[in-house]
């Protein structure tokens, strides 16, 4: 059984798209540019949806890039980006492009990202001695010590 879920959205420029979900197994909603917007290599471009959201608490919102923009190079430099249950202003895509050119242009109204919900476990805390960490196969190994590298 999966829960449901209720995100309110504001619209904050009339001319902002409602968030859309591509099939009904989708679990992304597709988030569009509010305008027309360059993507330059080198730096991170904010790009406008025009929408606020109240995502209820215990709940995230995840923003990650599409795979389509990723595969030409557009990316989120942040990797995912989350939108806590307490933020109301206005839901801003970062992005950098490492494709081929020195820009990509994003028009209004196409689709530049997703936005997934997703549980947020209520979290804590406490500080115990190295001694009283579990132990495991890996240890205090750093990066490339589970064998891969």
């Amino acid at each position: 059984m999966r829960d449901e879920v209720e995100v309110l959205f504001a619209k904050l420029d009339p001319e902002a798209a409602a968030p859309t979900q591509g099939s009904k197994s989708a679990a992304g909603w597709d988030l569009r540019a509010l305008e027309d917007t360059v993507v330059t290599r080198g730096s991170s471009t904010k790009i406008r949806t025009g929408l606020a959201v109240a995502i209820p608490e215990g709940w995230e919102g995840q923003i990650r890039s599409r795979s389509s923009l990723g595969a030409k190079g557009m990316i989120m430099p942040n990797g995912v980006g989350t939108i806590d249950s307490d933020y109301r202003g206005e839901l801003m895509i970062l992005a950098t492009w490492i494709g081929e050119g020195d820009s990509i242009h994003l028009s209004k109204g196409e689709r530049i990202a997703q936005m997934l919900i997703a549980p947020v476990p209520q979290t804590s805390y406490r500080e115990v001695s190295v001694d009283d960490l579990s132990k495991t196969e890996r240890g205090e190994g750093g990066f490339g010590s589970s064998g891969r590298f």
